[in-house]
């Protein structure tokens, strides 16, 4: 069991510490800057960076020259400033916070206004220069000067157009587009509409066919088949020199008179797609 003793020191250590102010570290300390450039001070024997002769501190700002330290980050030729130095923007607090807000009230000050200043009447200016009988623009500009005539408040209201009357339930803009009927359109809703719209059509044009009066036979009179007609031709058969009338051909490559008839009836087929001024070339398409 512990004697009173130690828990009157325990008591006075805990105290203790809560009496200690926190110590805060500056964003410096957190997140310290950037290594500086070495200088002549910090070069010691047998570092990477030891040189012979004369050494001067800018040998050590160049970074083609300056090696990295075994173990360190490289250093940096750009001058930094030190530990103290904060980084950032510091705001002061210079509004008093919490308490100086609970305790009084901002209002906000009214700003002095200008006296609107009234637009000049030149109408009745110009009247009354030309009733004095001035008519130079020198003696129009002095005119002014002395009777400075102004357009009054209740004129210019009543100038003023007044809004036209708009109902309160009136919305300005564009209206949004509706949104698409994805049901509609996987189940093919507007196919089914398109094929009754086409079935109701046929059925209609089927009853103006049924409701059509069909007319008796209409008979030909002799005017309208004479204007029909068309009086044959007889074409002369081409002639033919007489002693060659009878000749017979001297070759033939045809085993019967069907098959030559045959291949004639091939041949006038594919005249329009053969080559050649007798057509009988390598076929035109491809």
């Amino acid at each position: 069991m512990p004697g009173p003793g130690k828990t009157r020191q325990d008591l006075t250590r805990w105290e203790k510490r809560e009496k200690k102010t926190p110590v805060r570290r500056t964003v410096s300390q957190i997140c310290p800057p950037a290594r500086r450039p070495l200088t002549v001070a910090d070069i010691r024997p047998g570092m990477e960076n030891e040189r012979l002769g004369v050494v001067r501190d800018s040998m050590f700002q160049n970074p083609l020259i300056v090696k990295a330290e075994l173990g360190k980050p490289r250093e940096r030729s750009c001058s930094l400033p030190g530990i103290n130095f904060n980084y950032g923007l510091y705001i002061r607090g210079l509004d008093g916070g919490v308490p100086e807000a609970i305790g009084h009230w901002n209002v906000f000050k009214q700003q002095l206004t200008c006296p609107h200043k009234l637009t000049r009447n030149y109408i009745a200016m110009n009247r009354g220069a030309v009733k004095a009988g001035l008519v130079t623009a020198r003696e129009n500009i002095l005119y002014r000067e002395l009777n400075d005539i102004r357009i009054s408040d209740q004129e210019v209201r009543w100038q003023k157009k007044e809004p036209p009357s708009v109902p309160p339930n009136m919305t300005f803009g564009i209206r949004s587009r509706p949104s698409t009927p994805f049901f509609d359109l996987l189940q093919h809703r507007y196919q089914q509409l398109w094929v009754q719209e086409q079935k109701a059509t046929q059925q209609a044009t089927k009853l103006e066919k049924k409701q059509k009066v069909i007319l008796g036979k209409l008979y030909e009179t002799r005017s309208s088949q004479l204007r029909k007609y068309k009086p044959p031709i007889e074409l002369d058969a081409a002639w033919h020199m007489p002693h060659f009338q009878k000749v017979g051909p001297h070759l033939a490559t045809f085993p019967t008179a069907a098959d030559r008839q045959r291949a004639l009836k091939a041949h006038r087929e594919e005249h329009a797609v053969r080559q050649g001024t007798l057509r009988m070339g390598n076929y035109t398409h491809p």
